[in-house]
């Protein structure tokens, strides 16, 4: 329905009806609710923009997107759950205040389908940008020889879980395309509440196995989690009504209004933006990336035709010979040489095992720890080639 105003400029009434008033718990949940998932899903940690003004645009690298696309808040370091305890106890206060400031408003129609606006993208950057290196299996890519000639016993609960999904590269690649899936239905508000279905019960499995396996990735599944329930409670009382009350249900069917041509034109420029920069670009650089510099490993080649296991049949220092000895901590059980330059060598001498697993997409081979994170048994090293 049209209507023109005294003005003469036409504005759209899209609502089935006026809305109608909502009760003062709606209005105190609704506060907190958008105070919390505002501060979630928008950044406002600095140095997340010290991170974006750090890339350069010229010469984009999928890590680059991922590493923008895998925001959340970092106050008290990424894995804590404080972050988001944090961030609710801000949200009480400031929907405290905010109902003492607002009391005469009858409902926030308007502000809850923008605030779902956001999650909405924000859940879907995130579920995307994962979904890619899965698609394309990077995240856990095929065993290095160094791993496969690693006795099962030296390895840590998350690295076992890591290397069985990374010796099925196809399974993988389905996992990425569900994440893909539920990221492209939230990009419509329509189809919003089928996404939720696929990816609530679909992250809350991820987020299990980061505890069962003691994965670094926990906190940060519980908080796309918490953006799909979020999305999913605007529909769930539609869904109650018609599955378990059998009553005849109507969708939501509010819509802002555009006014003007140019407020038209760029949500749909947006939207197209978010779908060319975040889907598009970043699926071709992540397919780039994983025929051609695979992020887990290093990129500098191995030497040449060196590649394999040696079991080390005689050792010696200072000339002397060292028998063979499962329990020796000094003598060479076997040396790894991979296709790039690390080479790594068993023994029986003590390793802290690093468990720093949280996903990260780095560029220089330095940082490129995946080969030796989470096990023991053997020292890893990088060499150069004097040619």
């Amino acid at each position: 329905m049209a209507t023109r105003n005294l003005s003469g400029t036409e504005s759209v009434i899209s609502n089935l009806g006026t809305p109608s008033s909502w009760s003062n718990t709606e209005k105190t949940a609704f506060r907190i609710s958008f105070i919390y998932f505002f501060l979630l899903a928008f950044p406002l940690d600095w140095k997340y923009y010290k991170k974006v003004f750090s890339i350069n645009w010229l010469d984009l690298h999928y890590g680059d997107f991922f590493n923008l696309a895998h925001y959340s808040p970092d106050f008290f370091g990424a894995n804590s759950f404080l972050n988001l305890i944090l961030f609710l106890v801000i949200a009480i206060i400031g929907g405290i205040v905010w109902g003492q400031r607002d009391s005469e408003k009858k409902e926030y129609e308007t502000l809850y389908y923008w605030i779902r606006v956001l999650v909405r993208y924000r859940l879907a950057l995130g579920l995307i940008a994962y979904g890619l290196i899965k698609f394309f299996p990077l995240q856990s890519p095929l065993p290095s020889i160094g791993n496969l000639n690693t006795q099962y016993g030296d390895y840590s609960d998350w690295k076992i879980f890591s290397l069985t999904l990374g010796v099925v590269p196809e399974y993988q690649s389905f996992l990425g395309f569900v994440e893909i899936l539920g990221g492209l239905l939230l990009l419509h508000r329509r189809t919003t509440s089928i996404a939720t279905l696929i990816i609530i019960p679909f992250t809350g499995n991820v987020f299990i196995s980061n505890l069962a396996y003691g994965g670094g990735e926990a906190v940060y599944s519980f908080y796309l989690i918490l953006l799909a329930l979020f999305l999913f409670a605007f529909d769930a009382p539609r869904f109650y009504s018609l599955l378990a009350l059998e009553k005849p249900t109507f969708p939501n069917r509010f819509n802002p209004i555009y006014p003007l041509k140019w407020q038209q034109y760029g949500q749909v420029g947006l939207k197209v933006f978010f779908i060319f920069f975040f889907v598009i670009l970043f699926g071709f650089k992540t397919k780039n990336g994983y025929e051609h510099d695979s992020y887990q490993y290093p990129k500098t080649p191995g030497l040449a035709n060196a590649e394999g296991i040696y079991n080390v049949a005689e050792f010696k220092i200072n000339n002397e010979i060292l028998p063979y000895s499962q329990r020796d901590p000094i003598r060479w059980k076997d040396v790894a040489f991979e296709n790039w330059a690390t080479l790594s060598i068993r023994s029986n001498k003590p390793i802290i095992i690093d468990s720093t697993n949280v996903e990260e997409i780095h560029r220089a081979d330095q940082d490129r720890i995946y080969e030796l994170q989470g096990s023991a048994g053997r020292h890893y090293y990088s060499y150069e080639i004097d040619k």
